[in-house]
């Protein structure tokens, strides 16, 4: 059976809503574009608005960093930012959920006091890591004051917490699963899943230095030859060297990264704040264009975006 990712959260830092300046940009966008034989009828309106660029007839998302991962009847998270509220709403008939995070920089966690599933008491969990304090850091942020009392008494009590070690496999269920640390300040670690064949890499809050380009054979073998590779994007490169050791990456130093591994696709992640869906749409075409000015690559580049989901 194929693995299936789906995007609940793609933001970096904070979560990013769309404000009411961008919607009437959006509106505005639309109007300057509509022609007089696009109003004829349903069918000349239905096409204009199809025919609309993604960046205005859409979004990209606002919610914090949240990945889903299904294969067969597994159901693995990376990550309980924001996102992680939309995913339960959605997953309400679900009962067993594999909970695998990079790090605990608020922007990743700040959902998991909002996952409706985790209010259920036939609900299990099973939480990963490789920082044997990860009980602790969760359960901090359901305690007074930051939340109110109710919340850490109404939590499922079917929690396992699973420490992992760094570069050693393990399974979920017939999913092999491991780990690597990556640079961004406080570590943050990327994990690989390989089932049927395929192999998807999860790479979030990753600040690729020069040593990255010269990589240990550690590195060759999470990293190489992988299906599909979510990859911190948050900068350009003129941001990137102003916001050195911020722990993020510049699009174009991502895109250099799934060459030089020969990794066939490449998405786009962790979208700065800041970035309207205009300019988002700017950075996916300059990375294509780069990608093939540099070598003619065949890597495929896409944005990581709400509600979008692939197959591998």
């Amino acid at each position: 059976m194929i693995l299936n990712i789906h995007f609940w959260g793609v933001r970096g830092s904070i979560p990013a809503p769309l404000s009411p300046q961008q919607i009437q940009s959006k509106i505005m966008a639309a109007v300057q574009r509509i022609k007089p034989e696009d109003l004829t009828n349903q069918e000349t309106r239905a096409k204009f608005i199809s025919n609309l660029p993604s960046w205005i007839f859409g979004t990209i998302g606002g919610n914090t960093p949240c990945i889903e991962i299904i294969h067969n009847n597994t159901d693995i998270i990376l990550d309980a930012g924001t996102g992680l509220r939309v995913l339960g709403k959605n997953r309400k008939n679900n009962n067993h959920f594999h909970i695998l995070f990079s790090h605990f920089h608020w922007d990743h966690i700040q959902g998991l006091p909002f996952f409706d599933p985790i209010f259920n008491p036939k609900t299990t969990l099973d939480i990963y890591s490789p920082w044997k304090e990860t009980e602790e850091f969760l359960t901090k942020q359901t305690e007074e004051p930051f939340s109110p009392p109710s919340v850490p008494k109404s939590i499922t009590k079917n929690i396992n917490y699973n420490i992992i070690t760094p570069g050693k496999n393990f399974l979920i269920d017939d999913i092999k699963v491991n780990s690597i640390k990556m640079n961004h300040p406080g570590t943050s670690y990327c994990y690989s899943f390989e089932a049927a064949g395929r192999k998807f890499i999860y790479a979030t809050d990753v600040e690729l230095n020069p040593s990255d380009f010269t990589p240990t054979e550690e590195a060759k073998a999470f990293f190489s030859n992988a299906d599909a590779i979510v990859m911190d994007s948050q900068y350009t490169v003129e941001e990137a060297q102003a916001k050195k050791n911020w722990g993020h990456n510049a699009f174009c130093y991502a895109v250099d990264f799934a060459i030089q591994h020969n990794i066939k696709k490449l998405y786009l992640f962790h979208h700065e704040p800041t970035y309207d869906d205009k300019k988002l749409n700017s950075i996916l075409q300059a990375a294509r264009w780069y990608a093939q000015y540099i070598n003619h690559s065949d890597l495929k580049i896409f944005l990581a975006q709400e509600g979008h989901e692939f197959n591998l």
